[in-house]
């Protein structure tokens, strides 16, 4: 596995397939949710800071997970750095590989930020909130919307 801290040929392309293949299979997510993940992906590498945290991990197959730590997000405020784009292909689920980058990111996120840290997610990914949790995120709010355009509970956790 090899692990890049930067946008590869492919790279967006590869985030997006990830992201619209795991939520329309798994939850009945459809194009807003895949335009949402495009849009707000491609702003970010479009201004992308030195001091943003990209990890893309690859392997034969291609790209096999990524995390985004954005530390320039005009909405996170006091929150810290914002966690997204935080997915891994299916084939590498329960292999280690996201504790792997979210170690990373939280070590990022201790020398830029005091370690705080923030994101969005919803109710029901289990091993998703177990390794947040793992890592010291607490869940701040939850609350009914449509902002992945399918009704889900949306939650946000901070560290």
């Amino acid at each position: 596995m090899n692990i890049s801290e930067q946008f590869l040929p492919g790279s967006l392309g590869a985030i997006i397939t990830l992201h619209g293949n795991h939520y329309a299979s798994n939850w009945g997510f459809g194009t807003f949710f895949e335009a949402k993940v495009a849009q707000e992906l491609a702003g970010f590498a479009s201004r992308q800071a030195g001091n943003d945290l990209v990890l893309i991990a690859h392997d034969h197959k291609g790209v096999a997970a990524s995390l985004i730590l954005d530390l320039n997000d005009p909405a996170s405020g006091e929150r810290g750095a914002h966690l997204r784009w935080f997915i891994s292909a299916d084939r590498c689920r329960g292999t280690g590989l996201g504790r792997q980058l979210l170690q990373r990111a939280v070590f990022h996120a201790e020398a830029h930020t005091e370690g705080r840290m923030w994101l969005t997610t919803f109710a029901g990914l289990k091993p998703a909130r177990h390794l947040y949790e793992s890592f010291g995120f607490s869940l701040v709010n939850e609350a009914k919307g449509e902002a992945w355009g399918t009704a889900v509970s949306e939650q946000e956790f901070r560290r």
